[in-house]
């Protein structure tokens, strides 16, 4: 089985059209940017981020006729993910030990890219990874504050432009993907807070088979995450193994 998680947090989501407001617990003032540019904006939300606690990510996205919701809430240490996608689910759980993938049979086969025989292993249970296995590093890293920096545009080739977002001093952060094999070309608009906490408040991403928004909330959430009852989880190396189980 190889585990084959997805791009985290630079999803594609369906634009709601609607303005999402920060939530933020209290933290120390960060001030806002005089005459700020794009390399001046990446640079404070960079710095903003690497001193957050946690945040909520709630991604709508539609690539043709098929829709999916992602709910995300990543901590220093733990971490949670929810895919839904029709009647396909997976639950992704990070705890300072040990990380927990579950979800439907179908779900499990075709985003988690488990094979058949693989999933019906799995069942009902949980699938535990332990901490410092490859399986439980890679979850880890995607579902932790130390993924936030990936959310962020390279400088080269990203415009800077002031409102657009819930407040027009907002600052926005523009660029383009290209096409890829795998891949369609997209626009991408990052709105960034220019409040006292500058922090990223959406993305919506734009591309001919599909396009969606991804909404930022609750900066400085502490995430703990309860761990499924040990009988109600199978071994990663029992789902892998080649032996009937």
């Amino acid at each position: 089985m190889s585990f084959s998680p997805r791009r985290r947090v630079q999803l594609l989501s369906l634009a709601l059209g609607v303005s999402v407001a920060l939530a933020m617990a209290p933290t120390a003032a960060q001030a806002s940017i005089k005459n700020p540019t794009t390399k001046s904006v990446l640079k404070a939300t960079q710095k903003a981020m690497s001193t957050v606690t946690g945040v909520h990510i709630y991604v709508l996205s539609k690539t043709g006729k098929d829709s999916s919701v992602v709910i995300v809430d990543i901590g220093a240490t733990y971490g949670q993910e929810t895919i839904v996608s029709g009647k396909e689910h997976v639950k992704i759980t990070v705890t300072p030990t040990d990380a927990y993938l579950s979800g439907s049979p179908t779900g499990l086969t075709t985003i988690m890219q488990l094979t058949a025989a693989q999933a019906k292993k799995v069942g009902t249970r949980s699938v535990v990874m332990k901490s410092g296995t490859a399986p439980y590093t890679s979850f880890q890293g995607n579902l932790t504050t130390g993924v936030l920096a990936s959310i962020l545009p390279a400088a080269k080739g990203t415009k800077f432009a002031v409102g657009g977002g819930a407040h027009s001093k907002d600052y926005q952060l523009t660029w383009k993907t290209a096409a890829t094999q795998t891949a369609p070309a997209t626009k991408s608009v990052l709105t960034i807070s220019s409040g006292s906490l500058i922090l990223p408040v959406r993305e919506v991403i734009t591309g001919t088979s599909g396009g969606g928004t991804t909404t930022f909330s609750k900066w400085n959430e502490r995430v703990t995450e309860p761990s499924p009852p040990a009988a109600d989880t199978i071994p990663y190396a029992s789902v892998v193994s080649s032996k009937a189980g």
